[in-house]
C-alpha cells in the first residue's frame, strides 16, 4: 500500500519553517543528545543501496520523543511551568516528558491507557510523573487528560500536533543532512505525523531534491488514510506500535500533504526482518516503530537500488518478550532453527540414533517433544518433534538427508 503526495500538493503557508527548527535546534542543544550518525557496510551490501543510519536510539529515553517535549517545555511561560504539564502517551512520549519536566522542575502528569504495558508505566513514574491510568485505548485515556488538563489548569503538551513538538523534532533531520548532505532519500516512521513533517521541512529546506519517504505499518495505515480523505478502523496489533495510531495530527498531515513525496505501508514480517537485522548486524536494539523504515528499505529493495538512503531510528524501547519473539522468528524465518518431525520405531535407543545423526550433521538440539498418543501413525511407532538449530537452509538439508539416510522419516513443523 503506497500513496504519492505529488498530486495533492499545497501551497498554503506551513505551520512550521526551517527557522523554527533552527531556533528549537539552538534551544534544545544543552539538553539532548545529538545522536551519532553513520554508513552501514554490512546492511548496504543486504539492502543493495547506501544505507546511512541516525542512531536516535541513543538519546537518554531511548527516542527522539525528547526533542520536541524539551522545546515544547522550555517555551512555556513561568507561570505554566510552577503550575505544571500534563500528557497522554503509552510509551516514548510519556518519557520524554517526564524526563525533561524533572529535569526542569516542573510537574508533570501523564495519563496512560490501563492496557499500557507495566515496564512502561514504571519507567515513566520513575521518570518523575505522576501517571494516571485510564480508558482502554489512547483515544479515552485523551479525553481523560483533556478533562483533567481543565479542572487543573495544567499546560497540555500534545504527543504530535503542536508546531513546537513538530520543530523539535525536525531536528533530527536538520543533524542527520548537515552528517551526510548527499543523500538521495531520507526514509522516516510515521505514526502521528511529528517526526516525518519536521523531518520533511528541514530536508526540503537543507537539500531540495531530496526525496522524503514517510513509513507505516499496514495494520495501521492512518496517514496514507488521511491523505486519502478516509479513516481507518484497525482490527490487527502491531508490532510497532509506536506508531500505531488512528488519526494523525492535523497539521502534520498539512506538511505531508505538501513536501512528503511518497508515504508507504510495510508488513508485520517485514518490519520484524529489520527489528533482527539491527540486532544481528547493527548490535543496536531497536523497537518497532523505529526499524519500520528500514523494513521499508529491505522490503522494496527495486524502489531504492544504487540510492544514498538515510533511515532514521527513531526508538528503541522495545518490550523484552517482542523482541524475543522477533529473534526467534527471524531463526525460524531464515532456517537457522528448525522443527523437525521425526517418525520412528518405538524401541529404546531410537531417540539416541536420532540425536547422534542430528549431533554427527552439526546440529544443535534445543528441545524435543514425544507424540505418542497421535492416529498419523501405528501403535508400534513414535513420533517426535525436534527444534534444531543450524546454520541455515543448506545446513538444514545435510540434517534431514542424513536422518533420512539412516532410515528415519523426516518432515517440518
Amino acid at each position: 500500500m503506497k500513496i504519492s503526495s505529488e498530486t495533492t500538493q499545497t501551497h498554503d503557508p506551513l505551520p512550521v519553517g526551517m527557522a523554527d527548527i533552527e531556533a528549537a535546534a539552538a534551544r534544545i542543544a544543552s539538553g539532548i543528545r545529538r545522536t551519532p550518525a553513520s554508513y552501514s557496510q554490512r546492511l548496504s551490501a543486504v539492502a543493495g543501496c547506501d544505507l546511512h543510519f541516525k542512531f536516535e536510539i541513543f538519546q537518554f529515553t531511548a527516542s527522539f520523543k525528547e526533542r520536541g517535549a524539551l522545546n515544547k517545555l522550555l517555551q512555556l511561560t513561568e507561570a505554566e511551568k510552577t503550575q505544571g504539564v500534563i500528557t497522554v502517551s503509552a510509551g516514548n512520549h510519556a518519557q520524554a516528558v517526564a524526563h525533561h519536566a524533572s529535569r526542569l522542575g516542573i510537574p508533570s502528569t501523564v495519563v496512560m491507557p490501563r492496557t499500557t504495558a507495566f515496564t512502561k508505566v514504571t519507567r515513566t513514574e520513575a521518570l518523575g510523573a505522576r501517571v494516571i491510568l485510564g480508558g482502554e485505548g489512547f483515544s479515552e485515556a485523551a479525553d481523560l487528560a483533556d478533562r483533567i488538563q481543565k479542572e487543573q489548569a495544567l499546560t497540555f503538551v500534545h504527543p504530535f500536533e503542536d508546531p513546537a513538538i513538530i520543530a523539535g523534532q525536525g531536528t533530527a533531520a536538520l543533524e542527520f543532512l548537515t552528517d551526510f548532505a548527499d543523500l538521495d532519500s531520507l526514509i522516516v516512521p510515521v505514526g502521528g505525523g511529528g517526526l516525518i513533517s519536521g523531518s520533511a521541512i528541514a530536508a526540503k529546506a537543507l537539500c531540495p531534491g531530496i526525496e522524503v519517504v514517510g513509513v507505516q505499518s499496514a495494520c495501521y495505515p492512518a496517514m496514507i488514510a488521511a491523505l486519502e480523505g478516509r479513516t481507518i478502523h484497525p482490527t490487527l496489533q502491531t508490532v510497532a506500535d509506536g506508531i500505531a495510531v488512528k488519526a494523525p495530527g492535523r497539521l502534520a498531515t498539512e506538511v505531508v500533504r505538501a513536501l512528503v513525496d511518497e508515504v508507504i505501508a510495510v508488513e508485520e514480517g517485514d518490519i520484524e526482518r529489520a527489528v533482527c537485522l539491527l540486532t544481528e548486524i547493527e548490535n543496536v536494539v531497536v523497537e518497532g516503530a523505529g526499524a519500520a523504515a528500514l523494513a521499508a528499505v529491505l522490503a522494496r529493495p527495486e524502489r531504492f537500488r544504487g540510492r544514498r538512503v538515510g533511515v532514521i531510528l527513531s526508538g528503541a524501547n522495545i518490550d523484552s518478550r517482542v523482541l524475543a519473539g522477533c529473534l526467534m522468528r527471524g531463526l525460524l524465518r531464515d532456517g537457522r532453527m528448525v522443527r523437525l518431525y521425526v517418525k520412528m520405531e518405538d524401541v529404546a535407543g531410537s531417540l539416541a540414533k536420532v540425536a547422534t545423526v542430528i549431533g554427527q550433521h552439526g546440529g544443535n538440539i534445543l528441545e524435543v517433544l514425544h507424540h505418542r498418543m497421535t492416529t498419523d501413525i501405528t501403535a508400534r511407532y513414535t513420533g517426535i518433534e525436534i527444534l534444531v538449530e543450524t546454520r541455515g537452509r543448506d545446513h538444514t538439508s545435510r540434517i534431514t538427508g542424513g536422518l533420512e539416510d539412516a532410515g528415519f522419516q523426516v518432515s517440518f513443523r
